[in-house]
């Protein structure tokens, strides 16, 4: 049980100095009702549009109800940390076929594990201050229902987009949380900022975004090149272009992002060339290059071979060239089935 005595008006406004010394550029309180979030969420796993993400529908009211989840949670503490390198024009960056595109989230080191050390840090100088606590970390790896914890938190908004926006920060930041038996005062929601602006829903290459607020994983980029272990729908592929990793494009027409804010993490900078590499240069790189390269690194997690199939898919689209035809010969005959299948068809684009 946590020691006696303290002040939890004072213990929160410690936690959020706390969190910033840690590098979070925003900390916000939170409870735990998400009985408003709830139908929209069994609406969404009901339509499918969860794809082949089977544990968004395993947990089930677990994500929306963190005291299921974690017994005597009381409170959310909700961190935001930066993520936006030091790097390229991303609209460039795409208008280059040769160019491999990389999310600007997963150029440097795994934000997994970047948070979850720091929220615990967090976590443990809580500890110090009052005692033995209830409490567990989460970033991205458990039933956890992110966005709209921050927002209750005060972080910033829910876009149409469907990720967190911020007016001081737009929206290239990670989330992170901190589940407790502290009861702490919660902070205030803010407003919504999007208006009638629609920039997101119209920009996006699959149309994924079905209308405010409302994405089909399905037809999503970011799914479609991470989450999706099989084969990319033919009808896709060639809207997906040179993205070979997640997608920005959303994020990229955003007007809230002309205020996004470099970060000053450097475990976030870029790393191996991630905002130069060519399509055809990351195709030749073998497993074992992949694994070296790739360390500490949440691209590792999806593997070489959907790496690879990804960048078959990145040279389909490219422009006929020698180097391009050349480098999806080289894998005709991979030994495996899924990436020979998207070899096949990148090479009939350009027969």
């Amino acid at each position: 049980m946590p020691k006696t005595g303290y002040d939890v008006a004072s213990l929160a406004l410690s936690i959020k100095a706390w969190g910033r010394e840690l590098g979070f550029q925003s900390v916000g309180i939170a409870d735990t009702d998400l009985s408003s979030a709830e139908p929209r969420l069994a609406e969404w796993l009901e339509r499918g549009w969860h794809g082949d993400m089977d544990y968004m529908a395993r947990h089930g009211e677990r994500r929306s109800r963190p005291a299921d989840l974690i017994p005597g949670t009381v409170r959310v503490i909700a961190c935001r940390m930066n993520y936006l390198p030091q790097d390229g024009d991303g609209w460039a960056e795409l208008a280059d076929q040769k160019h491999a595109y990389i999310a600007k989230y997963a150029r440097g080191r795994d934000y997994h594990k970047v948070l979850r050390g720091r929220l615990q840090q967090l976590a443990d100088r809580v500890g110090h201050e009052v005692g033995e606590f209830g409490y567990r970390v989460f970033t991205d790896s458990a039933p956890v229902m992110e966005v709209e914890l921050a927002a209750k938190a005060g972080l910033g908004w829910r876009g149409k987009h469907t990720l967190l926006l911020s007016r001081d920060a737009g929206s290239y930041f990670f989330l992170g949380e901190i589940y407790t038996d502290l009861p702490l005062p919660i902070d205030a929601p803010v407003e919504a900022h999007c208006g009638t602006c629609t920039k997101c829903i119209d920009v996006c290459p699959t149309q994924a975004i079905r209308g405010p607020y409302s994405l089909d994983a399905r037809r999503c980029i970011s799914y479609l090149t991470i989450e999706l272990k099989g084969s990319i729908p033919v009808e896709l592929r060639a809207l997906i272009g040179n993205r070979v990793y997640g997608c920005d494009d959303c994020q990229l027409a955003c007007p809230w992002n002309s205020f996004a804010q470099i970060t000053p993490e450097p475990d976030f900078a870029v790393r191996n060339g991630l905002d130069s590499a060519s399509l055809v240069e990351l195709f030749a790189w073998g497993e074992v290059e992949f694994g070296e390269r790739m360390a500490g690194s949440a691209i590792r997690r999806i593997g070489h071979e959907r790496w690879l199939r990804n960048l078959a898919v990145g040279l389909g689209n490219a422009d006929t060239s020698e180097k391009t035809v050349s480098a999806l010969r080289a894998r005709a005959d991979d030994p495996s089935p899924l990436v020979r299948e998207h070899v096949a068809w990148a090479l009939e684009r350009h027969a």
